[in-house]
């Protein structure tokens, strides 16, 4: 006779077996609130793009590899395509389109053009935001992994070319735009010019 515990057991599904079923979510993104039904394994990048139509995020690598698809979650920079949406919910989201409008640029977004910090343009967006992160992160006081003195971080006057390049680290420019970017990002801290590097692709070519 089959022990009884035995018999009353279910079969343990299996580990790829598909998950079923919809769960509503509801997103504040920009400042407005977005209610969808999505699956528990659906990105928040692809809700962006597919479900709101919110497609300055880019879809580069979906490995997060690239930084293409960055976002701001409370205040902090994510790559939205390693984030399910479901664990957004309650928690602010800024994308590159609440950063700025057409009517009014945001800071990065008027160095960038400026400093011809993007060519193609299709990683600008994650790095913009990046970028954004990282001005808030300076003046909260981190330190980067190539700070010197821990007792001494940078402030905005004070960040170095090599400390914007540590801390824009994981948005990749296929176009090689980076002096441009650092140069834009230097814009915004306040410091009275690029460094000599940038200006390379800032300055126009003499005559």
């Amino acid at each position: 006779m089959l022990d009884s515990t035995l018999e009353d057991q279910s079969p343990t599904p299996a580990r790829n077996s598909p998950i079923q079923g919809e769960t509503e979510v509801t997103l504040t993104i920009n400042d407005e609130s977005y209610t969808v039904n999505i699956e528990p394994r659906v990105t928040l990048l692809d809700v962006l793009r597919e479900r709101l139509g919110l497609t300055g995020s880019k879809k580069g690598c979906d490995h997060g590899q690239c930084g293409a698809c960055t976002v701001l979650i409370d205040g902090e920079r994510v790559y939205s395509c390693l984030s399910l949406a479901i664990m957004q919910e309650g928690k602010t989201i800024v994308t590159i389109e609440g950063l700025g409008s057409e009517e009014e640029l945001h800071p990065l977004q008027a160095a960038f053009l400026e400093n011809d910090g993007l060519q193609c343009g299709y990683c600008t967006p994650g790095q913009i935001c990046a970028s954004a992160a990282l001005l808030e992160e300076v003046k909260q006081g981190s330190a980067s992994a190539i700070t010197p003195d821990l007792t001494s971080l940078p402030d905005l006057e004070t960040l170095s070319e090599a400390e914007i390049k540590e801390r824009l680290s994981g948005n990749l420019c296929r176009c090689g735009a980076y002096n441009g970017i650092v140069a834009a990002v230097q814009q915004v801290s306040g410091q009275a010019a690029p460094s000599p590097a940038a200006n390379i692709l800032v300055e126009e070519p003499e005559q």
